[in-house]
């Protein structure tokens, strides 16, 4: 210790022993009653008025105080005339800071008290004790704190924030402390809250050594909580552990209240051990649903930065694809937060809340172990891994297994500009035909694989805008395979060997090549090849998909390669819209071909058959020749698989 040191001490305790000295001489502290009132009307321009007697006892660290009746007055701005009203208060206040001007109340004991605390529109606390409630340095400092029946209220206009709290202590437990119980209702930012709670009786508002324990249940809005565990320095919230239970409507509800950024979901409930050290929040070993799907895993929040980083993984094994509907933007059943949805309309026309995405990042893993889907939908599994960062969304990896093959690659979505930029490049492997279409007919056979290539950039702020303005490309290809016969015959209409395969039982055949490439221009799929061609038929098609109308015109025009005695030989046309699309033949090609059969017919009978007969065309076909038929260049290379194949 220095001498300067040892000197300033030494001068300390002289003072604190006058004080001392001369304290002992007072009978009546009731004579400093105007004196104090006087002097915290100076400082703060608020008055101060002690009904009750005043007490005071010495302490070599601790003055300690008694009274009753007491007032603090609100500024003027405030909605309420006083800031505090207590019918009894005993308070403990240190010495030492005292001597240097700080105020601090090591234990306050308020009986029958009402505290109003209220912050204006232009940030002024009226907690603040300087004249213009702006000093945050202007206030008093309560370490600990015991109600034995108050009334607590906070206002914050700005934020819609306005609660009242009821505070009392209940009887006694064995071990002689009395617990504190409290119950709250009002609006949390607007939202309405209800909650109530137990804890230690004395609120250990700045204690770092001792943790508080607090088991408090509640409602905000569509969300409610649960809690129980341990809170250290309830004012800073130095840490925390507690077991928390979770239950609401969606997730993105949490964003006003903690400001964190989740996706719309449906109904979810989640349970699990919440732990905070300075800057990090930890949500650890959860376990809930989030529609009818289950969820797990862990989640932390590190606020330390200029905005808050979110690092999770989550685990599900058993994934409902619908529950992922809302997170893309599909309106959700029942949902009063979500437009309605033109009954023509399919792809998803809810706007990304972009505003949200500049006000944290995040690094999400998320792995789905199995997937509950429509029978007509054939993924098994989903793993990907989300980063947002600076306002930018990306999934990448992305990867779903589909029909015994893979569909993986990456999207991204940039949500600093307006509209959204959206770009979308996977790639399609191995894709079993056999389990691509799972709701056809069992009995007719299929053997044999896709590959392909989906590369497309748009800008929107939904997934059918950014769909609606897409350019890019859409490619698929299968070499080799079979394929049900009695299913190409159907779509060539070939009645009569329709009717054998019937009677006799399916069969297949051979695949020699299948492509279906389109070129995507403003939302427009243009058909530059789409073919299967197979030992028995080949079939062609062409149009267009506008994926910005929802509407589909396609014809498929289907040649037979032998001689069928029966065959319907005519355009079939696919087209309207995605929700109600609409299947018919060309009925003008058909009535012509009824024309020539009656004509012939009255020739002879028997050659009035001629015009449904086709004959054969014994022209071999692979990919490669496809391709060159095409007569144009391709875009992009195809798969890997598929190119080597084709040569």
């Amino acid at each position: 210790m220095t001498r300067g040191t040892k000197r300033g001490l030494a001068i300390t305790l002289v003072v604190v022993a006058v004080v001392l000295v001369a304290a002992a001489s007072i009978r009546d502290w009731n004579i400093l009653r105007e004196p104090i009132a006087h002097a915290v009307e100076t400082r703060t321009g608020r008055s101060l008025r002690i009904g009750g007697d005043l007490e005071i006892a010495l302490g070599w660290r601790n003055m300690h105080v008694r009274t009753a009746d007491v007032t603090f007055s609100n500024p003027s701005w405030a909605s309420r005339k006083n800031m505090i009203e207590v019918g009894g208060v005993a308070f403990d206040i240190a010495l030492f800071p005292l001597l240097r001007g700080k105020i601090v109340f090591q234990d306050v004991r308020l009986d029958h008290a009402v505290l109003d605390f209220e912050k204006s529109r232009d940030g002024r606390k009226n907690w603040l004790l300087d004249r213009n409630q702006r000093d945050s340095t202007a206030r008093v400092v309560v370490r600990r704190l015991a109600v034995g029946d108050g009334r607590v209220a906070y206002a914050d206009p700005a934020e819609g924030t306005h609660l009242s709290a009821r505070i009392a202590t209940s009887q006694a437990r064995p071990d002689g402390a009395s617990p504190l119980t409290f119950t709250v209702q009002g609006r949390y930012k607007g939202e309405p809250l209800v909650a109530q709670g137990a804890g230690d009786p004395v609120l250990a508002l700045r204690d770092e050594a001792r943790p508080y324990h607090l088991n408090v249940s509640g409602k905000i809005g569509q969300t409610s909580v649960s809690a129980d565990g341990h809170i250290t320095n309830l004012l800073k919230l130095s840490a925390a552990d507690l077991q928390i239970s979770l239950r609401g409507t969606s997730l993105a509800q949490l964003y006003p209240l903690l400001g964190i950024v989740f996706p719309d979901t449906p109904p979810y409930t989640t349970h699990g051990r919440l732990v905070h050290d300075p800057h990090l929040w930890r949500y650890e070993k959860f376990s809930g649903r989030v529609g009818k799907s289950d969820i797990a895993g862990s989640l932390s929040v590190d606020t330390g930065n200029s905005r808050p980083i979110l690092v999770a993984i989550l685990n599900s094994t058993r994934l409902d694809i619908s529950d992922l509907g809302p997170v893309v933007g599909a309106a959700r059943t029942g949902s009063a937060v979500n437009p309605p949805v033109p009954a023509d309309r399919v792809l998803p026309q809810q706007p990304f809340r972009t505003a949200r995405w500049n006000h944290m990042d995040a690094e999400v893993t998320l792995k789905a172990g199995s997937i509950i889907r429509p029978e007509a939908l054939p993924l098994q599994k989903l793993s990907t891994h989300l980063q947002l960062r600076d306002g930018r969304l990306a999934l990448d990896p992305l990867q779903f297994d589909i029909a015994g093959g893979t569909l993986a690659g990456s999207v991204k979505l940039d949500g600093s500009s307006a509209p959204i930029r959206a770009a979308a490049a996977l790639n399609v492997r191995k894709l079993k035909l056999a389990q691509l279409f799972p709701t056809f007919d069992p009995a007719m056979t299929s053997i044999g694989e896709f590959n392909g290539i989906i590369d497309l950039k748009g800008r929107g702020n939904s997934v059918a805008a950014m769909l609606g303005s897409a350019d890019g490309q859409v490619s698929l290809v299968i070499d080799g395979g079979e394929v049900s016969k009695l299913m190409m015959e159907t779509v060539s209409l070939h009645l009569l060997e329709m009717l054998k395969l019937k009677l006799s039982g399916d069969e297949s055949v051979r695949v020699r090549c299948g492509i279906a490439d389109f070129g995507v221009k403003q939302g427009v799929m243009q058909t530059g090849i789409l073919v299967l061609d197979t030992d028995v038929s080949r079939i062609d098609g062409s149009g267009r998909i506008d994926l910005g109308q929802e509407r589909i015109d396609l014809t498929v025009l289907p040649k037979t390669r032998k001689l069928s005695l029966v065959a319907l030989r005519t355009p079939i046309h696919v087209q309207g819209s995605f929700a109600h699309p609409q299947v018919g033949l060309d009925k003008g090609k058909l009535a012509l071909r009824g024309l020539g059969a009656i004509a012939l017919g009255v020739i002879n009978p028997a050659l009035a058959l001629i015009p449904l007969i086709d004959t054969a065309d014994d022209a071999g076909s692979d990919c490669r020749r496809l391709l060159k038929e095409a007569g144009q260049p391709r875009r992009k290379p195809l798969p890997a698989s598929a190119a080597h194949d084709a040569s």
